[in-house]
């Protein structure tokens, strides 16, 4: 007789012993968990700030960014299932060492910058709910929840909290149901492209494209992927075990495929708020995503506002941990210190060290005095855009090399689509350059 199993692996076909989460929910993880923290504070401010901005005319950049973030993010995780090793570790293996720490650096720039900005987008939601509370108090106090929950919860429970927030995204359907939407005119800015060449709306774009297809998610997802591999006792990495490849690259679609809609149909109900809230009223500039929130009251009363605030309240706390820990994972990975959240602390100080640092430097970004926090949400983003290019050139080289990726190194349509995406970000990029002049 086979062993029981200890571990309820959704790569396993076979029966579990004791109760059994639901197949899908099994399934669902680091790419759920990615596409929710995909739609930060940061996201909110850029997605509400382009509703106001644009009305509904930039609906397309979510609909047809959808399959090229699933192919970043798939290609992403196949690099962390597939080696064992999230992309800064494939990186210090197989490119050269100047490479390496250029894209780390970029990378935690990024992210601290993003970071930052989400802490005090998260103080002033919770002044809105709360007026008077003082504003250092409260990024003081979310800094100080996220990095206990790093570092303190066991990893299958602290997976757990991340899941459970993604519920926060729900606010958002609430928020657009109670505001009086154009369908039509909705549904024709989602289907059909349109693009005026001008710096403002090109900037929104790659703002739009860099919080949706952003450096930190990659990192994040490859190595969730590898710290996924010493959680479940049966996997191995898939250059050393390619029999487990079939379960494991369909448990990463199914994964990515859910994530990644549930991202970017929050940014479409967040994108048509704004532009139903604030658009239509003449409202075309907001300063904070707290101040969206305080939009909604004319509009649909009290509880949309609420409903709003809190959930970027939430979605702050599910994805602060993600930029942070995507952080300590390249830094980690790059010094080849011992990482992982399924680590006891003392088996990786320097990894928590990280995190903690991360969150500390965020932390003071956002008590920055005179800083304007929606131009710090929308700044981050258009930095997450600029700096994906790279990154995504360097990461597709590695996932389509046999010599890094085996018999699963990336090919036909995912490849494909994985270099679209960067041409796409690229031009993006570039057209907003020139404007620029």
């Amino acid at each position: 007789m086979p062993p029981a199993r200890t571990d309820d692996d959704p790569e396993d076909p076979s029966p579990v012993v004791g109760p059994s989460k639901p197949r899908l929910l099994r399934v669902l993880g680091p790419g759920l968990i990615t596409g929710a923290s995909d739609d930060d504070p940061s996201g909110i401010a850029t997605y509400a700030q382009a509703g106001a901005a644009f009305g509904y005319g930039l609906g397309w950049t979510l609909l047809y960014s959808y399959p090229l973030m699933v192919a970043v993010q798939m290609i992403a995780a196949r690099i962390g299932r597939t080696t064992g090793h999230g992309i800064a570790g494939v990186l210090r293996r197989h490119a050269p060492h100047g490479l390496l720490q250029v894209t780390v650096l970029l990378l935690v720039v990024a992210n601290t910058v993003n970071l930052g900005a989400d802490l005090g987008a998260m103080a002033d939601a919770a002044i809105l709910l709360r007026p008077g509370a003082p504003r250092w108090l409260l990024v003081l106090l979310f800094a100080s929840v996220c990095v206990v929950l790093q570092t303190w919860l066991a990893y299958a429970r602290y997976v757990a909290v991340l899941k459970w927030l993604t519920l926060a995204l729900f606010a958002y359907f609430a928020a657009l149901a109670t505001t009086q939407v154009a369908w039509g005119a909705f549904a024709l800015g989602t289907l059909v492209p349109r693009l005026g060449f001008d710096r403002e709306e090109l900037t929104t774009v790659v703002a739009v494209f860099g919080t949706t297809i952003s450096p930190y998610l990659f990192f994040w997802q490859s190595s969730e992927e590898a710290e996924d591999l010493r959680v479940h006792p049966r996997r191995r990495d898939l250059i050393h075990a390619p029999e487990q490849g079939r379960a494991a690259l369909h448990r990463i679609e199914l994964d990515t495929l859910v994530g990644m809609a549930v991202s970017n149909l929050v940014a479409l109900a967040i994108l048509g708020t704004g532009a139903s809230a604030l658009h239509a009223r003449g409202v075309t500039e907001i300063r904070t995503s707290a101040e969206a929130a305080a939009a909604l009251r004319p509009v649909a009363g009290p509880f949309a506002e609420a409903v709003f605030a809190l959930g970027v309240i939430g979605v702050g706390l599910l994805a602060v941990p993600v930029l942070a820990g995507s952080s300590a994972y390249a830094v980690g990975e790059a010094r080849r210190w011992p990482v992982g959240y399924s680590r006891h602390v003392q088996e990786a100080r320097a990894f928590y060290g990280v995190v903690a640092l991360a969150t500390l430097v965020g932390m003071l970004i956002g008590l920055t005095p005179g800083l304007d926090p929606v131009r710090a949400l929308f700044w981050s983003a258009v930095l997450n855009g600029v700096v994906a290019v790279p990154v995504m050139a360097v990461m597709m080289r590695l996932a389509a090399d046999p010599a890094v990726m085996g018999r699963f190194a990336v090919a036909g349509w995912l490849k494909g689509l994985g270099w679209l995406a960067t041409g796409a970000m690229a031009l993006a990029v570039a057209g907003m350059a020139v404007t620029a002049f």
